[in-house]
């Protein structure tokens, strides 16, 4: 028995005692005092993990827990396997949260976990089996992304994709401070090639889990078009940001941790 099941046996062990135990007002009071789901977020391509740095101090300041996954943008497959083994650490129920190329590795990293009670897909992927990033964007008109990247050749004969500094800020934060998104181009994280191309395989998590979808209207990247059609298709809660660029987490962070927060409430 892993670790994580022998702290759910524990704990629905304590959950039966206590019910025993107590009156049925005292059940209801524990109910109500239930503690917050932990919300792990995925960030996605051309960033890291500090992006949800403003996201992250509302949650913590509105009681939930926050794990924010190092994505390490190699490939949508083994990806997906780290985040699985991130899940497999938190204890209790979870919203899974995925950022652009994130949400890829989310849908796939979720599948057939009763832990994860709810999905949230900002400006991001929710593929079917047999799609890949690259497929979803070119599948609607709008994104200028690949104008924008620039390669850097690896030992293993592979290819790591930065956008370049000098058009980021327009390409992927356009409605971000000018000062910010600069030091984003520089902190920004590089995915391989082989990631954006890579498709989709096995069960989705958002094909049995519920979803929500905060889509950026003004996205570069990723069309709005794109991620309405998503969303659709997930038949997804949908929160449209007008004006809204590829870094909506970022731009509109009080927005972002709003629908997270509507999430844990509405499936938790």
């Amino acid at each position: 028995m892993t670790s994580r099941n022998i702290r759910r046996v524990a704990a629905a062990t304590l959950a039966a005692a206590t019910l025993v135990a107590g009156t049925g007002a005292a059940a209801v009071a524990d109910r109500g005092n239930r503690p917050k789901p932990t919300v792990v977020l995925v960030h996605g391509a051309f960033a890291d993990s500090s992006g949800w740095n403003d996201v992250v101090r509302r949650l913590r300041h509105d009681g939930y827990p926050v794990v924010s996954a190092a994505n390490p943008l190699r490939g949508v497959a083994s990806d997906a396997a780290a985040v699985t083994a991130l899940l497999d650490s938190v204890d209790g129920p979870i919203v899974l949260v995925g950022h652009s190329y994130g949400g890829m590795v989310s849908s796939r990293a979720a599948a057939g976990d009763p832990d994860v009670k709810a999905l949230v897909y900002v400006a991001a992927f929710a593929p079917s089996a047999g799609e890949s990033a690259n497929e979803l964007a070119a599948q609607f008109p709008g994104s200028s992304l690949g104008e924008t990247l620039r390669s850097v050749p690896l030992p293993d004969g592979g290819e790591d994709l930065y956008v370049d500094p000098k058009l980021f800020p327009q390409q992927f934060a356009a409605d971000v401070p000018r000062t910010e998104a600069n030091l984003m181009a520089v902190a920004q994280r590089p995915i391989t090639a082989a990631a954006l191309s890579e498709d989709a395989t096995g069960p989705q998590a958002w094909q049995t889990i519920p979803s929500y979808f905060l889509v950026a209207e003004a996205d570069r990247n990723i069309p709005a078009a794109a991620q309405h059609f998503m969303a659709r298709r997930a038949r997804g809660t949908v929160r449209a940001v007008e004006g809204a660029s590829h870094a909506v987490f970022v731009s509109r962070a009080a927005t972002t941790a709003s629908l997270i927060e509507k999430a844990a409430r509405e499936r938790v």
